[in-house]
């Protein structure tokens, strides 16, 4: 019986295929690449694209794509066949170094943001040899950076690298000051948390704003929701269960790490976290995963929604990244070990974190800013918009006792007594975990929770990178110049936490007091929308930081911030058209027949029996019309709000007025539609309801 030890990676071009088919020469030059950056020859390049073909070609694969990450927020990739013609008129399978390194794919129709014009349709793919290749289908994909003609990033994976760079460099400044030498490289390793809905595909179809859109834009909330508390963690559905046994061999084909699965807090809700693994591959698989979670659905009759409030009322869904840095030689950088107030080194890093949460706190929200996310973050469901550090009891006193210098007294690890003989007793942790936080320590990692279900993970790890890179860069600075190492490194970590500890909140994020206190009396940054957040990327010191780390260039931030705004115009506006198509299309056709016959059915009633009042009918079709009436209103003032909003050319002002006017007008809208749904016989309503949507896969 084959087990997963046997099928485990069997589509990925990595290591153990490397070294068993490429020469010992090629292997370690490819090695010191990836391992320590060292530049690639196009002969090492030649003899790992004869032996990718040869491997790529044994399993069935016909064709290459250069695999990449646009700003579109999904993967592109155009397909090039090996087969090249041989003089006999037969076809031979060929495939070189420069076809491996470098491509040429069409720039024109992807988001650019001024760092191209239109006329300009060159770019480039670059091969990335830190992240295996893998076969998709029958497609050998390599995974790439892509820029511009004139080399400016045009895509995730590029700034994501630079920024682990520039981790990397300052983070041994450090290591080197603490005597390390045998450490030759950092890296941030992370495991992403996927939250997503299970929908029935048939249901689906008969929604067009789910097509359209993702979300539902109409819904009334049904009888039950997430209220009993029964769905979390409860026994997965027969259905759900032949789902995620089909995904988790299709995600362990690709390499990927999938480990957990349950369900999640709402009705059709579940999650699924890998293992953690080195940033960059992380991001490459997680885009892997999102593709695959809705590729495997459609061979279940189900859809994987990825949106981030698909329905309102329940919970939604996030994408919680856990981000830990370690060295080639193994070391967490954030494990406290048994005494971490006496580990320096630790609670230098520890601080790093903090200050560069602290200072970039703005980066870390824009890292976040969606259109969907929008509709999660601040609820109950997820973290506030406010940024904040948990740190739990345990470090929080250790750096309080370093700030006043009084001695700590670390406590006795409480063991867990459960009252049965026959259960285990354990250690209980220092630290809880706290699920308010948007920004938590759990131990030897930090879980940023704020991103949403369908972000890429990029975004939100250049961001965490580079910043924590700042901070080790003032840091290294002023230790290499200091004549008492020791006090020197004592008196920066006790400033840090002086400086910063308006961001460590161990409280309960969710409540409105921490809201009021986080930015009325610690100045704290509570940006909550993205139109609100989305300008600050281009703010004097963010500019200046991530330029200084080479992580981007002035231009690119520009571009990122006009796309980011650009983006979330046209997620909004659509959404706005489909709102008022289908009102227009099919709640008002369908409330009106239902009315009609209600009337219709009265007045038969009325002539057999000129004594019957009718009365619940009567009022049944005045409400029924008051609420039409409504409906339509509604929509004419939705369709004003996008025409006002339609010809004006400054995203940022467009996004304001979008923010203002037409989300307003959809929340009008949708609260007389839902009502109208409530009062109108299920056979008349001309969608799936929630409760059909949220309750139909078992």
């Amino acid at each position: 019986m084959e087990t997963v030890s046997d099928y485990f990676g069997s589509l990925v071009f990595d290591d153990r295929v490397m070294k068993a088919h490429l020469s010992s020469e090629v292997y370690q030059t490819l090695k010191k690449t990836i391992d320590q950056g060292a530049q690639l020859d196009l002969s090492v390049a030649n003899a790992v694209a004869e032996v990718m073909k040869e491997w790529a070609v044994a399993n069935g694969a016909t064709h290459y794509t250069h695999w990449f990450q646009p700003l579109t927020g999904i993967t592109a990739e155009k397909h090039d066949s090996f087969i090249s013609p041989a003089p006999d008129g037969r076809v031979i399978m060929e495939f070189s170094g420069k076809e491996l390194i470098k491509g040429e794919p069409d720039a024109s129709s992807f988001p650019s943001g001024g760092l191209r014009a239109t006329f300009e349709a060159r770019g480039y793919t670059a091969w990335d040899p830190t992240s295996y290749a893998f076969i998709k289908g029958k497609t050998l994909c390599i995974p790439t950076a892509f820029c511009s003609y004139g080399g400016e990033a045009l895509d995730k994976k590029t700034p994501l690298l630079r920024s682990m760079e520039a981790l990397n460099r300052q983070a041994l400044r450090i290591l080197r000051l603490f005597g390390n030498t045998e450490v030759h490289y950092v890296h941030t390793s992370v495991g992403p948390e996927q939250e997503y809905f299970l929908i029935d595909k048939d249901l689906y179809d008969r929604r067009r704003d789910l097509i359209y859109t993702g979300r539902t834009l109409f819904g009334a909330k049904p009888p039950k929701g997430q209220e009993m508390d029964d769905h979390y963690f409860g026994v997965i559905k027969p259905r759900v269960a032949a789902y995620m046994e089909d995904l988790n061999r299709e995600l362990w084909k690709l390499g990927i790490l999938a480990k957990t699965e349950h369900n999640e807090v709402a009705p059709a809700q579940h999650e699924l976290a890998p293992i953690y693994t080195t940033t960059n591959i992380a991001t490459d698989h997680n885009q892997l995963t999102m593709e695959m979670m809705q590729k495997v659905a459609a061979r279940h009759g189900l859809v994987c929604l990825l949106h981030e409030k698909p329905f309102a009322g329940v919970n939604g869904s996030g994408k919680h990244n856990n981000w830990s840095l370690a060295t080639d030689t193994g070391t967490n950088l954030l494990k406290p070990g048994d005494t971490p107030h006496e580990n320096a080194q630790f609670l230098l890093f520890l601080c790093a974190v903090i200050r560069a949460v602290d200072d970039y706190q703005d980066l870390l929200r824009i890292s976040v800013a969606t259109a969907g996310n929008d509709h999660r973050l601040g609820a109950n469901e997820a973290p506030p918009a406010v940024v904040s550090v948990f740190l739990g009891d345990e470090l929080t006193a250790i750096l309080e006792s370093i700030e006043k210098g009084t001695p700590y007294s670390a406590a006795e690890k409480t063991t867990m007594k459960l009252g049965v003989d026959v259960l285990p007793k354990f250690p209980r942790d220092t630290t809880d975990r706290n699920r308010t936080s948007p920004f938590a320590f759990t131990g030897n990692k930090f879980e940023f929770r704020m991103l949403g279900s369908s972000n890429s993970i990029a975004c939100a790890n250049m961001m965490l990178n580079s910043a924590v890179a700042e901070s080790l860069r003032v840091f290294a600075d002023e230790l290499e110049g200091a004549s008492d190492f020791h006090a020197t490194l004592y008196e920066l970590i006790r400033k840090t936490v002086s400086d910063h500890k308006r961001i460590i909140f161990n409280g309960n994020g969710y409540d409105d007091a921490w809201i009021k206190e986080a930015v009325e009396k610690r100045g704290l940054s509570n940006y909550r929308t993205t139109p609100d957040c989305m300008p600050h990327l281009l703010d004097e010191k963010n500019v200046r930081m991530l330029t200084s780390h080479k992580v981007f260039s002035e231009a690119e931030l520009k571009s990122r911030c006009e796309i980011m705004l650009d983006n979330y115009c046209k997620t909004v506006t659509i959404e706005a058209l489909t709102m008022a198509d289908m009102a227009q299309k099919e709640i008002l056709p369908a409330v009106g027949r239902y009315a009609a016959d209600v009337a219709a059915g009265a007045a038969s009633m009325k002539a057999l029996d000129s004594s019957l009042a009718c009365s619940y009918e009567s009022r049944l079709v005045h409400r029924l019309s008051v609420l039409a009436d409504q409906i339509a209103d509604k929509v004419q003032l939705l369709q004003q709000a996008l025409d006002a909003v339609r010809d004006t050319e400054d995203v940022t002002e467009k996004s304001y007025a979008i923010r203002d006017s037409i989300l307003p007008a959809m929340s009008a809208l949708r609260a007389v539609a839902d009502e109208a749904e409530t009062v109108t016989a299920a056979s008349y309503w001309p969608f799936p309801t929630y409760g059909d949507l949220l309750f139909s896969v078992r």
